[in-house]
């Protein structure tokens, strides 16, 4: 063959997709795993006798496109310290490329310096992966969009607005309204109602303390309406159970509770099932600790899984995204969600 002649390429070796899930959400991962056809790889957790973690990732590594699956749920410190070490393992095995699945991402409540001297744990903590070697993120409802810029690395932002319009779409709601617990949950809970076709509202929260809020204000009328309260994320309820308050003085005819993270801390739920709530509905994002009948949870697998699938391939998450939305609320613009892409 002549010295000039061009050598035939070699075809791009394809990565192979590597799926570890921690111990906090094992039902997510094995969900996550069988929408994409691919095994659950083991994961050896063991405690020292000076009670530091220890990570085994018990499946091969090297040049793997390794997704780690986590949802930083109670004990959030335990499994946060888990994931840390569960992608320098990955990294120490030569991954490809190593990506953080966090369905909740629960230090993104720490977002803003509103005190002096306090700290900022969101930030912190998406420098911590960084460094323990996380090269991208994939996430679900941020308590706040603008967290994911706190990550030198690139973040896919995930909502489950879909999900919970589908559940709530098939009943009449010729006289429903979308209500948001504040101001910052306003513009999720107004592409919510886009989806859904019905007007919004929006609570004016003042945070008292960590367990003690005031609702002295609504903007928009409620009065002998079907409410749709909707929320990121319930913790102990006191948000809610405030507006609840509210929604019965100003007249509304009946009320269901959404969130995408049923998280129902100290009771949380049993005291929201004891209202007169006709549901309460939430993702199982994060474990459900306790079961009721008022309680219907929706799986958010399909949408996780589609998105690892799209981000091995090198295909637009954003993209899917989009198509998904249009086919949801007709011609409604993109533009309308840009602050919760897919």
């Amino acid at each position: 063959r002549p010295r000039n002649a061009s050598r035939p390429r070699k075809k791009p070796r394809v990565r192979e997709i590597a799926v570890f899930g921690g111990s906090a959400h094992p039902a997510l991962t094995a969900e996550i795993c069988a929408f994409l056809s691919v095994p659950q790889r083991p994961v050896r957790l063991q405690r020292f006798a000076n009670d530091c973690l220890g990570v085994q990732l018990q499946s091969n590594c090297r040049e793997r496109d390794v997704f780690l699956i986590q949802p930083l749920v109670p004990p959030v410190q335990e499994h946060l310290v888990e994931l840390l070490l569960m992608a320098d393992a990955a990294r120490g095995a030569s991954a490809a490329r190593v990506t953080a699945v966090m369905p909740h991402y629960a230090y993104a409540r720490s977002d803003k310096k509103d005190e002096s001297r306090i700290s900022i744990g969101a930030r912190l903590v998406a420098d911590l992966l960084v460094t323990a070697g996380v090269n991208r993120v994939l996430t679900l409802t941020l308590h706040s969009p603008q967290v994911h810029g706190f990550f030198s690395v690139p973040v896919d932002h995930l909502h489950a607005l879909r999900e919970l319009a589908a559940h709530f779409r098939g009943r009449d709601l010729s006289q429903a309204i979308v209500v948001s617990p504040d101001l910052g949950n306003a513009k999720s809970a107004a592409a919510f109602a886009r989806r859904l076709g019905v007007p919004v509202a929006a609570g004016a929260k003042e945070r008292l303390s960590d367990s003690a809020v005031s609702i002295n204000a609504l903007i928009g009328d409620v009065t002998g309406q079907d409410v749709i309260v909707l929320d990121d994320e319930i913790a102990r309820g006191t948000t809610v159970l405030e507006l609840l308050d509210l929604l019965r003085k100003q007249g509304a005819r009946s009320v269901a509770v959404a969130c995408t993270h049923g998280l129902f801390a100290d009771g949380a739920l049993d005291r929201l099932a004891a209202t007169d709530v006709t549901e309460i509905v939430c993702t199982n994002s994060v474990p459900v600790p306790a079961k009721h009948e008022k309680l219907r949870v929706l799986s958010v697998a399909p949408a996780l899984a589609e998105a690892m699938n799209r981000i091995h391939n090198g295909e637009s998450v954003s993209s899917l995204f989009d198509h998904l939305a249009r086919a949801d609320r007709g011609s409604l613009p993109w533009s309308d969600e840009a602050n919760y892409p897919r």
